[in-house]
């Protein structure tokens, strides 16, 4: 059995995976959902620094990047408020993840760099906005010959 051929799949299913957490991660702090902000029942406040913006930033990526729709640039950009949130927050109460609570950021943050730089895999948005705007093997730009003169 050829393994290689389930590489996209399976990094399509980690994309929608991770997207759906972070999703779900914003929306709790945004909207009070879930168990809300840090399992409190409550949403973070309007523009509060850094909680607020830091959940719309989690629940935007989230969906971008369950969709597969500008992947890369959603999960750089996701990728960055983890380690923002780690280093921030989490770092300063200790060096190691599992003494400071920071777990959850360093996944976010690797996680996202691995779909940065892989890019969405064979079930995305930004894979069929691709094939759809590749021109068809063979075929011929309108107004253009396909036979040489």
């Amino acid at each position: 059995m050829n393994l290689d051929r389930l590489g996209g799949p399976a990094l399509s299913l980690f994309r929608m995976v991770v997207g759906l957490l972070f999703l779900s991660h914003g929306l709790s702090s945004l909207f009070g959902v879930f168990g809300g902000a840090r399992g409190t029942g409550q949403a973070v406040p309007f523009g509060e620094w850094p909680g607020w913006w830091g959940a719309l930033i989690q629940a935007a990526c989230g969906a971008l990047v369950l969709a597969g729709l500008f992947t890369r640039p959603a999960a750089l950009l996701a990728s960055g408020s983890m380690a923002y949130a780690y280093f921030a927050v989490h770092q300063p109460e200790g060096l190691l993840p599992l003494r400071n609570g920071g777990e959850l950021a360093a996944l976010f943050c690797w996680s996202f760099v691995l779909v940065a730089v892989l890019g969405p895999g064979t079930w995305a948005l930004d894979t069929l906005i691709r094939r759809r705007a590749e021109p068809a093997i063979g075929s011929v730009a309108p107004g253009k010959r396909s036979v040489p003169a």
